[in-house]
């Protein structure tokens, strides 16, 4: 997907909506889009992290709930280790092993006071969100 939002294409939006299991209307996609886009200063197709959470509307991270749903892969309520590697599968491609995969996760909820076997409620994900000590940034080439 490009920066800006005439570059969204049906395909790119049914393409995010197959990924999410339907679980947002072609209109969110879009609007989310749209948004991320103002929000990406630098063109650079990712808002660092420090960046988005020292923007106001998101220090209390309404959008937690929505990410919440994009990890949720399996729709019960709780993210596990399995639903994490499966969006990072997702997000890395060919760019990341499946063992680099696992053991970044690992490290990350290892940070975060949590495990593997962990399964995150939404408390615990808004928590490990809102911790500005911990960062897992790959730079992943795109097309």
């Amino acid at each position: 997907m490009g920066n800006t939002s005439s570059m969204l294409t049906q395909y790119d939006i049914e393409e995010v909506q197959q990924h999410c299991k339907n679980a947002f209307t072609q209109q969110e996609i879009v609007s989310l889009y749209q948004r991320f886009c103002q929000l990406d200063r630098n063109n650079c197709g990712f808002i660092p992290s420090d960046e988005f959470l020292s923007i106001p509307e998101f220090a209390v991270n309404p959008l937690s709930q929505i990410i919440f749903k994009v990890y949720d892969t399996d729709c019960n309520g709780k993210v596990s280790f399995d639903d994490m590697l499966t969006v990072l599968r997702d997000l890395t491609g060919q760019y990341m092993s499946e063992q680099q995969r696992k053991e970044v996760l690992a490290q990350v909820l290892e940070e975060a006071g949590y495990t593997k076997d962990s399964f995150l409620v939404l408390s615990d994900f808004m928590k490990i969100l809102g911790n500005s000590d911990l960062k897992m940034e790959a730079e992943v080439p795109v097309d």
